[in-house]
């Protein structure tokens, strides 16, 4: 017996797990359909026993054979220019196609004239965008947009935040990940990149959008331009290593602080006061177990290029 199951993500947890036992004894062959990541939205169990298959977009030449055949059925005139158009315009989506059509169709019957192509613009303008917010679309959409800046391409940069802008997603998220990029990808190679991102994300809680569309741009255009390091996050990512395998090492004695009690235990003995003696910059300050430890390897762009004193 074929069982299909269209939207098989709607199925709550005991529903799927009502599955288990017909299809581990193959009473049923399960075919499951779903415009969601079944990664996220079908049980691990049921998973496991089945094979995923990802539909992929139809390309050009496949929508316009749809579309042909769709205005066969109603007995619509459509030009090659529109009929190509129609397929251009619906994301790789047979349906988004047929939608199109029929409503540039309509329109273009109560005017007595051709299905130009001006008709389909417009009738796809009304169709929304193919976008989950909360599915793949969301995570492959901001995956794009911070590697693209990241890689310091500002054109693929931009055009990823307006096609999300213009999806609806959330412009204090996109926010918040240009924050993370530029300590994370950019960091002290252009310390102005930390203070453009958090200006934006201020420009988008006080202006709101559309108008702080273009403070986001500004600012995706400035990171995807600027000089990169990762060589923070790496400091930090070594550092919590050690911490994690050593443990949280006491500072050495000469730099715990010597407040009254901590001065009676002598506490702040030997600490050599920098701007007193220069030898306080040569001192090392880690824990002595850990004395010769480098975190921090400096990048060879920006602000992080070694400078000739000479």
């Amino acid at each position: 017996t074929i069982l299909f199951l269209d939207e098989i993500h709607r199925f709550n947890k005991a529903q799927q797990d009502a599955l288990l036992p017909a299809v581990e004894e193959g009473l049923v062959t399960l075919i499951g359909a779903t415009t969601e990541n079944p990664y996220f939205e079908v049980n691990a169990a049921l998973l496991s026993r089945t094979q995923v298959y990802e539909l992929e977009p139809l390309s050009l030449d496949e929508l316009a054979i749809v579309v042909r055949r769709g205005a066969a059925a109603l007995g619509a005139d459509v030009p090659d220019q529109s009929a190509d158009l129609i397929s251009a315009r619906a994301g790789g989506d047979a349906r988004n196609a047929l939608n199109i059509l029929e409503l540039a169709w309509q329109t273009a019957q109560g005017t007595d004239e051709e299905l130009a192509e001006h008709y389909v613009e417009d009738a796809a303008r009304k169709r929304p965008l193919v976008y989950d917010k909360g599915g793949d679309a969301h995570y492959d959409f901001i995956s794009a947009f911070i590697k693209s800046m990241r890689g310091s391409d500002p054109d693929a940069s931009v055009y990823y935040l307006a096609a999300m802008l213009e999806s609806g997603e959330d412009a204090r998220y996109i926010a918040r990940r240009m924050i993370v990029l530029a300590s994370e990808d950019i960091g002290n190679a252009d310390p102005r990149a930390l203070l453009v991102a958090v200006a934006a994300a201020h420009a988008v809680e006080h202006v709101g959008l559309p108008e702080a569309s273009l403070n986001l741009a500004q600012a995706a255009i400035y990171l995807a331009r600027a000089p990169k390091s990762n060589a923070s996050y790496l400091a930090l990512k070594r550092a919590s290593a050690d911490v994690r395998e050593h443990g949280n090492i006491r500072p050495p004695v000469s730099l715990r602080d010597a407040s009254y009690y901590g001065r009676r235990l002598g506490h702040g003995e030997g600490y050599v006061y920098p701007h007193d003696d220069s030898a306080g910059f040569d001192v090392d300050h880690l824990p002595d177990e850990l004395k010769g430890r480098r975190y921090y390897e400096p990048g060879s762009s920006g602000e992080e290029t070694p400078r000739d004193d000479g």
